[in-house]
């Protein structure tokens, strides 16, 4: 097998240039089978979320739940609360629209027709530096960029946190296309530019957001008879997002709210009148790793600050994480971490510690949840396979997936022709394309697979 990744790495053209790094190991004795510059601190992407999640089930656990709640600082009479609601934020990324309808729908239940106050959320649960440090600026406008709050939302079960869903539609050639919004909300302004053609064009319709603003702005050009395209967009001040949520399915159960939307501290004396639980951290592992979800990555490290050092920040839950890894067998003097998510091009670990914790945790009682969680190549149903349900079908593979620009990585488990288990680390960097990475691993994995 040496011999065949050899010739494939010195005859290949797409890898020049570019960095490689492989480590395999046996599933059954973690003895190294195969390294190439393995030892070499590669920027991992989204293998990063492979540490996350460890960490995360060792400090939190399976059954871990996130905690929302709804209070009042004043009494209900007569279907008034004389007083403030409060919309009190622990870190749930599970909040969906649906959601705040319950919620409002359980109010009106007891009574509540009138709040004679402010809806306040609180999210100091977290503290409020709301972008990893690395982020790049322009990033924050998409999705995987999303702030980071204790109190957010998100627009379907997915959990893309602090995200709005956007659908343009094309129209008749030289008209504007349709654009739809879920959820729909008074919150955010669209600036419609675009433009519907006759030709055919591919990926000329541009949806961008102002900087620290939630104006959005859709420009080029659609196709006439192009299928509506779809994108996932961030907003600015995910706990805003949050409350205007419950304000508006407050107004749609027909619930007046007096006062003003505003962000503050829970008072000593309230009354609880909502208490919610997220699903477990078992479960929200799966779309988590199956859709490489950056905003679940980042909450996770400030949860495990909060829940060891009652600080909800990257810092204490980077420290929190490295101790876990340590306990993991990592070697920390060898490896450097940024971020949950593997969005920082300063994160950096060999592949040869990646494919030691994926022999580590094993062993751990939460492993079969761990291995659930990861991608399958070749499945077509999204839930299982993730981000490599296109991929290399025909193989028994694991793994989680990671890009970033120049950067793209493949770590986790497969089995071979010989029905051979091995764990195996592929990580690229410095590539000119990132889906140039996605072919080099496929055809590694595919060597891999052929010949040991």
């Amino acid at each position: 097998m040496k011999n065949k990744l050899m010739q494939y790495m010195k005859e290949d053209g797409k890898l020049k240039g570019a960095l490689l790094g492989i480590s395999i190991r046996s599933v059954n004795s973690g003895e190294v089978i195969l390294e190439h510059q393995a030892d070499i601190r590669f920027h991992p992407a989204s293998n990063m979320k492979l540490l996350t999640a460890a960490a995360a089930l060792c400090l939190l656990g399976e059954t871990y739940t996130f905690s929302t709640e709804v209070r009042a600082d004043g009494e209900v009479e007569k279907g008034r609360l004389t007083g403030n609601l409060y919309l009190i934020g622990k870190g749930d990324p599970t909040l969906v629209p649906e959601v705040f309808e319950e919620w409002a729908i359980e109010l009106k239940k007891r009574g509540i027709a009138i709040i004679e106050g402010d809806l306040v959320g609180d999210d100091s649960w977290y503290d409020d530096i709301q972008f990893s440090p690395d982020l790049t600026w322009t990033d924050e406008q998409y999705y995987y960029g999303a702030a980071i709050s204790a109190l957010t939302a998100s627009p379907n079960k997915d959990y893309d946190t602090g995200s709005i869903m956007f659908e343009v539609t094309p129209a008749a050639p030289g008209e504007k296309p349709n654009i739809s919004v879920y959820p729909k909300l008074d919150y955010i302004t669209i600036q419609n530019k675009a433009t519907t053609v006759s030709q055919w064009v591919e990926d000329e319709l541009i949806i961008e957001r102002k900087h620290a603003s939630n104006t959005f702005v859709i420009s080029g050009v659609i196709s006439a008879n192009e299928e509506p395209v779809q994108e996932l967009m961030s907003v600015w001040n995910p706990t805003q997002y949050a409350l205007q949520l419950f304000k508006k399915a407050l107004k749609n159960e027909g619930i007046e709210l007096s006062g003003e939307i505003e962000e503050g501290r829970l008072p000593r004396k309230t009354t609880r009148l909502l208490a919610r639980q997220s699903i477990p951290l078992s479960d929200l592992l799966v779309p988590f790793m199956k859709f490489s979800n950056n905003g679940h990555a980042e909450v996770l490290v400030k949860e495990m600050g909060k829940v060891r050092n009652n600080e909800g920040s990257w810092e204490k839950g980077l420290e929190v994480m490295k101790e876990q890894l340590k306990e993991l067998g990592m070697d920390l003097d060898t490896i450097v971490i940024k971020d949950g998510s593997g969005i920082s091009h300063s994160n950096a670990i060999p592949p040869s510690e990646i494919s030691r914790l994926l022999f580590q945790v094993q062993n751990q009682p939460w492993f079969q949840t761990f291995l659930n969680a990861l991608p399958i190549a070749g499945e077509e149903d999204r839930l299982a396979g993730g981000t490599l349900r296109e991929r290399m079908n025909g193989i028994r593979v694991l793994a989680k997936t990671g890009t970033i620009e120049g950067v793209s990585t493949l770590s986790g488990y497969m089995e071979t022709k010989r029905n051979r288990a091995l764990i195996f680390s592929i990580m690229l960097n410095h590539l000119l394309d990132e889906e140039i990475g996605k072919e080099i691993e496929d055809e590694l994995i595919k060597i891999i697979y052929e010949e040991c």
